[in-house]
Protein backbone atom coordinates (compact mmCIF):
# COMPACT_ATOMS: atom_id res chain seq x y z
CA UNK A 1 0.00 0.00 0.00
CA UNK A 2 2.89 2.50 0.98
CA UNK A 3 4.36 1.27 -2.77
CA UNK A 4 1.46 2.52 -4.74
CA UNK A 5 1.04 5.58 -2.41
CA UNK A 6 4.26 6.19 -3.44
CA UNK A 7 4.04 5.90 -7.20
CA UNK A 8 0.86 7.65 -7.54
CA UNK A 9 2.78 10.47 -5.91
CA UNK A 10 5.81 10.70 -7.91
CA UNK A 11 3.39 10.69 -11.27
CA UNK A 12 1.54 13.69 -9.33
CA UNK A 13 5.07 15.38 -9.03
CA UNK A 14 6.63 14.58 -12.85
CA UNK A 15 3.43 15.95 -14.08
CA UNK A 16 3.22 19.08 -12.09
CA UNK A 17 7.02 19.67 -12.75
CA UNK A 18 6.19 18.91 -16.66
CA UNK A 19 3.60 21.50 -16.77
CA UNK A 20 5.52 24.03 -14.50
CA UNK A 21 7.89 23.96 -17.47
CA UNK A 22 5.94 24.03 -19.77
CA UNK A 23 4.36 27.67 -18.75
CA UNK A 24 7.61 28.83 -17.72
CA UNK A 25 8.87 28.70 -21.56
CA UNK A 26 5.34 30.05 -22.51
CA UNK A 27 5.37 33.05 -19.75
CA UNK A 28 9.30 33.46 -20.94
CA UNK A 29 8.53 34.02 -24.62
CA UNK A 30 6.54 37.06 -23.98
CA UNK A 31 8.64 38.48 -20.69
CA UNK A 32 11.66 39.07 -23.65
CA UNK A 33 12.08 42.35 -25.32
CA UNK A 34 11.17 42.14 -29.23
CA UNK A 35 14.10 41.03 -31.24
CA UNK A 36 14.87 44.39 -33.76
CA UNK A 37 14.28 44.23 -37.47
CA UNK A 38 17.51 44.36 -39.86
CA UNK A 39 18.83 47.36 -40.79
CA UNK A 40 18.74 47.70 -44.65
CA UNK A 41 22.05 49.57 -45.33
CA UNK A 42 21.60 51.89 -48.96
CA UNK A 43 23.66 50.29 -52.05
CA UNK A 44 26.80 52.28 -52.29
CA UNK A 45 27.48 52.94 -55.99
CA UNK A 46 30.86 53.02 -56.82
CA UNK A 47 32.92 56.88 -57.51
CA UNK A 48 32.72 58.03 -61.27
CA UNK A 49 35.63 59.20 -63.09
CA UNK A 50 34.73 62.90 -63.88
CA UNK A 51 34.34 63.44 -67.33
CA UNK A 52 36.05 66.39 -69.12
CA UNK A 53 34.72 68.59 -71.14
CA UNK A 54 34.93 68.37 -75.33
CA UNK A 55 34.36 71.07 -77.21
CA UNK A 56 34.10 71.36 -81.27
CA UNK A 57 36.42 72.97 -82.63
CA UNK A 58 34.57 75.61 -84.99
CA UNK A 59 34.88 79.64 -87.14
CA UNK A 60 33.68 82.68 -86.27
CA UNK A 61 34.81 86.48 -86.41
CA UNK A 62 37.55 87.58 -83.47
CA UNK A 63 37.82 90.91 -82.78
CA UNK A 64 40.43 92.52 -80.52
CA UNK A 65 39.49 95.87 -78.56
CA UNK A 66 40.75 98.37 -76.39
CA UNK A 67 37.57 99.36 -74.27
CA UNK A 68 38.06 102.78 -72.77
CA UNK A 69 35.62 105.33 -70.80
CA UNK A 70 35.09 108.95 -72.60
CA UNK A 71 32.36 111.80 -73.15
CA UNK A 72 30.94 113.95 -75.56
CA UNK A 73 33.46 117.22 -76.31
CA UNK A 74 33.33 119.93 -78.17
CA UNK A 75 36.20 119.99 -81.03
CA UNK A 76 36.07 124.03 -80.53
CA UNK A 77 36.11 124.81 -76.93
CA UNK A 78 38.84 126.41 -74.94
CA UNK A 79 39.25 127.45 -71.46
CA UNK A 80 39.64 130.94 -70.23
CA UNK A 81 41.64 132.51 -67.24
CA UNK A 82 42.96 135.44 -66.27
CA UNK A 83 47.04 135.85 -66.62
CA UNK A 84 47.14 139.08 -63.73
CA UNK A 85 47.23 137.47 -60.05
CA UNK A 86 46.07 138.91 -57.48
CA UNK A 87 42.92 141.09 -58.21
CA UNK A 88 39.33 141.12 -57.32
CA UNK A 89 36.46 139.79 -60.15
CA UNK A 90 35.00 143.47 -60.51
CA UNK A 91 31.93 142.16 -63.05
CA UNK A 92 31.10 138.94 -64.74
CA UNK A 93 28.41 139.31 -67.65
CA UNK A 94 27.86 135.89 -68.31
CA UNK A 95 26.19 132.76 -66.65
CA UNK A 96 26.57 129.04 -67.72
CA UNK A 97 25.08 128.02 -71.26
CA UNK A 98 24.78 132.11 -72.35
CA UNK A 99 25.45 132.24 -76.16
CA UNK A 100 28.57 134.51 -77.16
CA UNK A 101 29.90 136.30 -79.82
CA UNK A 102 33.85 136.38 -80.66
CA UNK A 103 35.71 139.22 -78.57
CA UNK A 104 32.72 139.79 -75.92
CA UNK A 105 33.98 140.28 -72.79
CA UNK A 106 33.14 137.68 -70.36
CA UNK A 107 34.65 139.66 -67.05
CA UNK A 108 36.70 142.00 -65.98
CA UNK A 109 39.00 142.44 -62.73
CA UNK A 110 39.44 145.14 -60.45
CA UNK A 111 42.14 147.21 -61.83
CA UNK A 112 41.16 150.93 -60.79
CA UNK A 113 44.66 151.64 -59.00
CA UNK A 114 46.47 150.37 -61.76
CA UNK A 115 44.27 152.95 -63.96
CA UNK A 116 44.67 155.86 -61.37
CA UNK A 117 48.56 155.46 -61.85
CA UNK A 118 48.09 154.98 -65.78
CA UNK A 119 46.36 158.57 -65.65
CA UNK A 120 49.19 160.13 -63.59
CA UNK A 121 51.95 158.70 -65.76
CA UNK A 122 50.46 159.42 -68.73
CA UNK A 123 50.37 163.59 -67.01
CA UNK A 124 54.27 163.40 -66.58
CA UNK A 125 54.96 161.95 -69.71
CA UNK A 126 53.45 164.97 -71.56
CA UNK A 127 56.14 166.85 -69.80
CA UNK A 128 58.87 164.25 -70.60
CA UNK A 129 57.55 164.52 -74.45
CA UNK A 130 57.89 168.76 -74.37
CA UNK A 131 61.25 168.24 -72.98
CA UNK A 132 62.33 165.68 -75.50
CA UNK A 133 61.26 168.21 -78.26
CA UNK A 134 63.24 171.02 -77.05
CA UNK A 135 66.44 168.62 -76.63
CA UNK A 136 65.84 167.40 -80.30
CA UNK A 137 65.82 171.16 -80.89
CA UNK A 138 69.13 171.30 -79.22
CA UNK A 139 70.94 168.35 -80.22
CA UNK A 140 73.37 169.66 -82.62
CA UNK A 141 74.61 171.86 -79.37
CA UNK A 142 74.56 168.94 -76.65
CA UNK A 143 77.29 166.73 -76.31
CA UNK A 144 76.07 163.39 -78.16
CA UNK A 145 76.45 161.27 -74.82
CA UNK A 146 74.22 163.42 -73.03
CA UNK A 147 71.36 163.30 -75.41
CA UNK A 148 71.64 159.84 -75.57
CA UNK A 149 70.96 159.21 -71.93
CA UNK A 150 68.15 161.85 -72.28
CA UNK A 151 66.75 159.95 -75.54
CA UNK A 152 67.08 156.23 -73.28
CA UNK A 153 65.53 157.89 -70.65
CA UNK A 154 62.61 159.02 -72.63
CA UNK A 155 62.03 155.65 -74.42
CA UNK A 156 62.41 153.89 -71.00
CA UNK A 157 59.30 156.06 -69.81
CA UNK A 158 57.76 155.71 -72.76
CA UNK A 159 57.71 151.58 -72.70
CA UNK A 160 56.53 151.72 -69.00
CA UNK A 161 53.39 153.67 -70.39
CA UNK A 162 52.78 151.10 -72.85
CA UNK A 163 53.44 148.21 -70.06
CA UNK A 164 51.07 149.29 -67.79
CA UNK A 165 48.30 149.67 -70.49
CA UNK A 166 49.64 146.05 -71.57
CA UNK A 167 48.92 144.71 -67.64
CA UNK A 168 44.88 146.67 -67.79
CA UNK A 169 44.36 145.22 -70.66
CA UNK A 170 44.79 141.68 -69.13
CA UNK A 171 42.26 142.88 -66.73
CA UNK A 172 39.36 142.40 -69.85
CA UNK A 173 38.36 138.99 -70.27
CA UNK A 174 36.96 137.95 -74.13
CA UNK A 175 35.49 135.41 -75.79
CA UNK A 176 38.07 134.05 -78.23
CA UNK A 177 35.12 132.84 -80.95
CA UNK A 178 31.46 132.52 -81.09
CA UNK A 179 29.70 129.78 -79.07
CA UNK A 180 28.87 129.24 -75.28
CA UNK A 181 29.30 128.79 -71.86
CA UNK A 182 29.29 125.57 -70.69
CA UNK A 183 31.49 125.81 -67.28
CA UNK A 184 31.68 128.87 -64.73
CA UNK A 185 33.88 128.81 -62.26
CA UNK A 186 34.46 132.42 -60.66
CA UNK A 187 31.68 134.59 -59.23
CA UNK A 188 31.63 138.37 -59.02
CA UNK A 189 34.59 139.85 -55.82
CA UNK A 190 36.16 136.83 -55.94
CA UNK A 191 39.98 136.92 -55.45
CA UNK A 192 41.86 135.80 -58.84
CA UNK A 193 44.86 133.76 -59.22
CA UNK A 194 46.74 134.02 -62.11
CA UNK A 195 45.91 130.78 -64.40
CA UNK A 196 42.84 129.36 -62.29
CA UNK A 197 40.20 128.00 -65.12
CA UNK A 198 37.31 130.75 -65.13
CA UNK A 199 34.85 129.61 -67.52
CA UNK A 200 35.00 126.96 -70.57
CA UNK A 201 33.29 128.54 -74.06
CA UNK A 202 32.83 125.76 -76.80
CA UNK A 203 31.08 125.39 -80.35
CA UNK A 204 28.25 122.87 -79.20
CA UNK A 205 27.87 122.47 -82.54
CA UNK A 206 30.65 120.81 -83.07
CA UNK A 207 30.16 117.88 -80.74
CA UNK A 208 31.92 114.82 -81.11
CA UNK A 209 32.91 111.44 -78.80
CA UNK A 210 36.73 111.65 -77.30
CA UNK A 211 38.18 110.13 -74.71
CA UNK A 212 42.03 109.97 -73.02
CA UNK A 213 44.00 106.55 -73.21
CA UNK A 214 46.83 105.50 -71.26
CA UNK A 215 50.49 104.82 -73.05
CA UNK A 216 49.92 101.49 -73.01
CA UNK A 217 46.31 101.88 -74.45
CA UNK A 218 47.69 104.30 -76.66
CA UNK A 219 50.29 102.24 -78.38
CA UNK A 220 47.69 99.84 -79.60
CA UNK A 221 45.01 102.44 -81.16
CA UNK A 222 45.75 104.04 -84.72
CA UNK A 223 43.78 106.60 -86.96
CA UNK A 224 41.41 104.92 -89.14
CA UNK A 225 40.45 102.20 -86.09
CA UNK A 226 36.65 101.23 -86.06
CA UNK A 227 35.11 102.34 -83.25
CA UNK A 228 31.82 101.06 -81.73
CA UNK A 229 29.99 103.96 -79.68
CA UNK A 230 27.55 103.72 -77.04
CA UNK A 231 26.30 106.86 -75.79
CA UNK A 232 24.58 106.95 -73.01
CA UNK A 233 20.70 107.22 -72.94
CA UNK A 234 21.41 107.83 -76.69
CA UNK A 235 21.87 105.01 -78.54
CA UNK A 236 25.15 103.10 -80.34
CA UNK A 237 26.95 104.22 -82.90
CA UNK A 238 29.60 103.29 -85.35
CA UNK A 239 32.66 105.40 -86.37
CA UNK A 240 36.19 105.63 -86.35
CA UNK A 241 39.29 107.11 -84.58
CA UNK A 242 40.10 110.22 -86.61
CA UNK A 243 42.69 111.89 -84.26
CA UNK A 244 45.08 110.66 -81.75
CA UNK A 245 45.75 112.58 -78.34
CA UNK A 246 48.53 115.06 -78.67
CA UNK A 247 51.85 113.44 -76.91
CA UNK A 248 52.96 117.26 -76.22
CA UNK A 249 53.97 117.72 -72.90
CA UNK A 250 54.32 121.14 -72.82
CA UNK A 251 51.69 123.52 -70.68
CA UNK A 252 48.84 124.71 -72.86
CA UNK A 253 47.93 127.87 -70.99
CA UNK A 254 51.51 128.42 -69.04
CA UNK A 255 50.01 126.90 -65.72
CA UNK A 256 51.54 126.71 -62.74
CA UNK A 257 54.07 123.30 -61.78
CA UNK A 258 51.87 121.30 -59.93
CA UNK A 259 47.92 122.50 -60.99
CA UNK A 260 46.30 120.60 -62.96
CA UNK A 261 45.95 122.03 -66.57
CA UNK A 262 42.89 122.50 -68.32
CA UNK A 263 41.70 120.13 -70.90
CA UNK A 264 41.77 120.80 -74.41
CA UNK A 265 40.27 118.50 -77.70
CA UNK A 266 44.45 118.19 -78.11
CA UNK A 267 44.72 116.14 -75.08
CA UNK A 268 41.57 113.30 -76.51
CA UNK A 269 41.98 110.70 -79.02
CA UNK A 270 38.76 111.87 -81.32
CA UNK A 271 36.02 109.70 -82.88
CA UNK A 272 34.37 110.80 -86.26
CA UNK A 273 30.65 109.62 -86.35
CA UNK A 274 28.69 110.40 -89.56
CA UNK A 275 25.09 111.45 -88.83
CA UNK A 276 25.34 112.18 -85.44
CA UNK A 277 22.17 113.21 -83.94
CA UNK A 278 21.74 116.72 -83.21
CA UNK A 279 21.76 118.70 -79.46
CA UNK A 280 23.78 116.48 -77.96
CA UNK A 281 24.98 117.44 -74.54
CA UNK A 282 28.82 118.08 -74.05
CA UNK A 283 29.99 116.15 -71.09
CA UNK A 284 27.84 113.45 -71.66
CA UNK A 285 29.37 109.76 -70.63
CA UNK A 286 30.11 106.88 -73.48
CA UNK A 287 32.08 103.90 -73.75
CA UNK A 288 34.40 103.10 -76.74
CA UNK A 289 35.59 99.61 -78.21
CA UNK A 290 38.70 100.40 -80.39
CA UNK A 291 38.88 97.41 -82.86
CA UNK A 292 42.45 96.83 -83.09
CA UNK A 293 42.31 93.26 -84.96
CA UNK A 294 39.57 91.46 -86.63
CA UNK A 295 40.52 88.16 -88.18
CA UNK A 296 37.04 86.41 -90.44
CA UNK A 297 36.55 82.63 -90.72
CA UNK A 298 39.14 81.99 -87.65
CA UNK A 299 39.64 78.53 -86.77
CA UNK A 300 38.95 79.03 -83.14
CA UNK A 301 38.73 76.65 -79.84
CA UNK A 302 38.21 77.64 -76.20
CA UNK A 303 41.41 78.92 -73.80
CA UNK A 304 40.44 76.39 -71.53
CA UNK A 305 41.58 73.35 -73.85
CA UNK A 306 45.08 74.91 -74.39
CA UNK A 307 47.83 73.07 -72.79
CA UNK A 308 51.72 73.92 -72.90
CA UNK A 309 54.94 72.44 -71.37
CA UNK A 310 57.80 74.55 -71.84
CA UNK A 311 58.01 75.99 -75.74
CA UNK A 312 55.14 73.21 -76.40
CA UNK A 313 51.65 74.41 -76.79
CA UNK A 314 49.12 71.62 -78.10
CA UNK A 315 45.56 70.11 -77.32
CA UNK A 316 44.13 66.91 -76.88
CA UNK A 317 41.70 65.93 -80.16
CA UNK A 318 39.60 62.87 -79.30
CA UNK A 319 37.77 61.01 -82.15
CA UNK A 320 36.75 57.37 -83.34
CA UNK A 321 40.42 56.14 -81.91
CA UNK A 322 40.18 57.95 -78.87
CA UNK A 323 42.83 60.94 -77.02
CA UNK A 324 45.77 61.72 -79.30
CA UNK A 325 47.71 65.31 -78.36
CA UNK A 326 48.06 67.22 -81.40
CA UNK A 327 50.84 70.03 -81.51
CA UNK A 328 49.06 73.70 -82.37
CA UNK A 329 50.00 77.54 -83.45
CA UNK A 330 48.04 79.68 -82.01
CA UNK A 331 47.44 83.44 -83.27
CA UNK A 332 44.26 86.05 -82.28
CA UNK A 333 42.73 85.70 -78.74
CA UNK A 334 40.44 86.78 -76.92
CA UNK A 335 38.89 86.68 -73.41
CA UNK A 336 36.15 83.57 -74.61
CA UNK A 337 38.20 82.33 -78.05
CA UNK A 338 42.05 81.12 -79.58
CA UNK A 339 42.76 81.63 -82.90
CA UNK A 340 43.93 78.28 -84.18
CA UNK A 341 46.35 79.11 -87.24
CA UNK A 342 48.05 75.40 -87.88
CA UNK A 343 46.97 71.78 -86.53
CA UNK A 344 43.01 71.54 -86.26
CA UNK A 345 40.43 71.43 -89.03
CA UNK A 346 36.55 72.90 -87.86
CA UNK A 347 34.48 69.92 -87.11
CA UNK A 348 36.98 68.14 -84.93
CA UNK A 349 36.57 67.76 -81.00
CA UNK A 350 39.49 68.92 -78.03
CA UNK A 351 38.96 67.95 -74.48
CA UNK A 352 38.83 71.03 -71.81
CA UNK A 353 41.11 70.99 -68.47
Amino acid sequence: MSMKWWTGNLFKRSFVVAASVSLLFASGCSLLPPEQEEEVLPEIAPPQISKKPEYEVTTATLETKVQVIGKLISLEEETLFFTLDGKHLKELYVKPGDKVTAGQVIGELDVDDLVKTLRLERLAFKKEEIAMKETLRQRDEMDPIEFEERSIAFEERKQKLADMEEEIAKATLKAPFGGTIVSLNAEKGDLIKAYDPIAIVADTNQITPAAKLSKTELEKVAAGMEVAVNINSVGDFKGTVKQLPSTSEEPGNGGQPGEPEPERPEDFLIVEIKDLPKNLNRGTPLSLNIITKRTENAIVIPPSTLRSIGSRTYVQVIDEEGKREVDVEIGQQTATQVEVLKGLTPGQKVVGR
